[in-house]
């Protein structure tokens, strides 16, 4: 018998909070089948966005970059079926269930689909968070999205656009950012300097005019 404790470093604090930031997995109870096939969707996920992700840093040319795109938005909505089968026949898997890669690869698929989708799974994440089968860190993030979808402010600061003038990263306008790292750390999020290199709440307060001028002119959602 294999038992383990696993913790997604990308997305949470290396310190153990409240909330849910690990869990005790024993491989000997995982369902194989299911494991195998969200593992599958969880690669082809990212996988895609990784391709995407390095065509724009090598400044390929636009249509190879939307070529890329296009088959992104292909995989997602061949993913989004799978996964809604999934849940509908067997409901959530958890990492207990299916593995840590397995279990994220379901998230990810919800948290990249269109914007009634989210809304849809988001009170199932909110009760499966409750119960310890997700990242606390996945439903804040699931959250921020949806908030900017719906032209809010984010609560995590975890959402982030590129200028396309300038290049740069900001984050999405964030509510309350004075106490940002706080609410990030109820989340078993790290602090906002670890996710955002040189941020500073002064220097957001100071850009957020800019901020909100380049979203709104640019149509960055």
């Amino acid at each position: 018998m294999k038992i383990s404790l696993l913790t997604f470093f990308c997305l949470i604090s290396l310190c153990a909070y409240s909330q849910v930031t690990s869990f005790i997995i024993n491989d000997d109870q995982l369902n194989k089948p299911l494991k195998d096939s969200l593992e599958s969707i969880y690669t082809s996920d990212q996988s895609v966005r990784i391709a995407v992700s390095e065509a724009l840093e090598a400044k390929k040319p636009k249509e190879y970059v939307d070529s890329l795109r296009a088959v992104m938005r292909q995989t997602d909505n061949i993913n989004l079926i799978r996964v809604k089968n999934i849940i509908k026949e067997k409901g959530w898997q958890s990492p207990q269930q299916v593995g840590m890669i397995a279990a994220q690869g379901l998230f990810l698929v919800i948290q990249h689909a269109d914007l009634q989708t989210q809304l849809e799974y988001l009170p199932l994440i909110r009760d499966v968070e409750k119960k310890g089968e997700i990242l606390s860190s996945n439903l804040a993030i699931l959250e921020d999205r949806i908030n900017i979808r719906q032209g809010k402010t984010q609560s995590y600061g975890s959402q982030l656009f590129t200028d396309r003038t300038s290049g740069k990263q900001y984050p999405y306008p964030i509510a309350d950012v004075d106490n940002l790292d706080k609410r990030r750390k109820a989340m078993g999020m790290p602090p906002m300097q670890t996710y955002l290199k040189d941020w500073s709440v002064e220097s957001y307060k100071k850009d957020l005019p800019i901020i909100e001028r380049i979203f709104t002119a640019q149509g960055i959602r």
